[in-house]
């Protein structure tokens, strides 16, 4: 491991998204764990793929890249995960999720309870939580992270998997929450929170002991908020074509910036470019290295 960069570990799926036009890698876990290594840091996916092509091929995808694989598991039983999506004439993606796929089932081991002890971070969502073994496997490895471990929760809500039960016990463990305008909109509704936006944002921050929420709002940007100050970001203008990741790219460049001590107001503008840049680009995983000088962005 390089000595600056910091052990962050992502925990959920690895699947394939498959467009009309073929198949691209995929799942929040693993696209935040890509851009996570684009911007130097040292991140580990924790997931599971079956014994099958598409597994292999996931793997070597990710070997491919420089992503650690040795904590993606392989299943005998169950296939590796797919997401059929449909885009609409925005680039806003519609999913339509496989059950009971590899993901769903993912093991703890003493090797695992083990290297999350030096975990800086770690990232987590509801939608690998659906089913009952990854639930107790994330919730595990969650207990098992040090006292100084920062806890990532990025709601990444999809109907039908989940409740106000499952984010209720997710938001208790977190530091802090990654969501956009429609999860917010669930989590008002479930816990029968109202006000403005920044009202409701200040509610869900001391209702739940956060550190920070992050709320991201499309093409209108985003607000980061904390115990002590508030940023928006009006966002970047950018032609979209396809905005598949650039959640996940936003809170890869939010964790990065967070433990490099970067003051918020600039990893903002910095999160929102990256998210940005990403939606210019078909796919969820896209190489970052032209993005400053890109004049998709403006």
């Amino acid at each position: 491991m390089k000595e600056s960069a910091k052990a962050i570990f992502s925990l959920g799926e690895i699947l394939w998204d498959i467009f009309p036009e073929g198949k691209k890698i995929g799942g929040a876990p693993a696209n935040f764990a890509f851009y996570l290594s684009r911007l130097g840091e040292y991140p580990i996916l924790i997931s599971r793929v079956g014994r099958d092509s598409l597994g292999e091929e996931a793997l070597n995808v990710c070997q491919n890249c420089g992503l650690k694989t040795d904590f993606i598991q392989k299943d005998e039983v169950h296939c590796t995960g797919k997401v059929n999506v449909q885009l609409d004439n925005r680039g806003i993606p519609r999913f339509e999720i496989q059950d009971y796929v590899a993901w769903d089932f993912i093991e703890r081991s003493r090797a695992l309870l083990s290297v999350i002890t030096e975990a800086k971070a770690i990232c987590f969502g509801t939608l690998a939580q659906r089913h009952e073994k990854s639930r107790r496997t994330i919730g595990r490895l969650l207990e098992a992270a040090g006292a100084n471990c920062l806890k990532v929760l990025d709601l990444n809500l999809r109907f039908p998997y989940f409740d106000k039960e499952l984010i209720e016990s997710s938001l208790r463990i977190a530091d802090v929450l990654k969501l956009n305008s429609d999860e917010l909109a669930v989590v008002a509704e479930l816990f029968s929170l109202t006000g403005t936006e920044t009202e409701l944002l200040r509610t869900i921050l001391a209702k739940f002991s956060l550190q920070l929420v992050a709320l991201t709002t499309g093409e209108n940007g985003s607000t980061l908020l904390s115990q002590v100050k508030e940023f928006r970001h009006p966002g970047y203008r950018v032609t979209a074509i396809d905005t598949v990741g650039a959640g996940d790219a936003f809170t890869a460049a939010l964790v990065h910036g967070l433990l490099s001590g970067l003051e918020l107001e600039e990893i903002n503008d910095f999160a929102n470019k990256l998210a940005s840049f990403v939606c210019t680009k078909k796919g969820a995983w896209v190489e970052i290295t032209d993005l400053t000088a890109s004049k998709e962005i403006y």
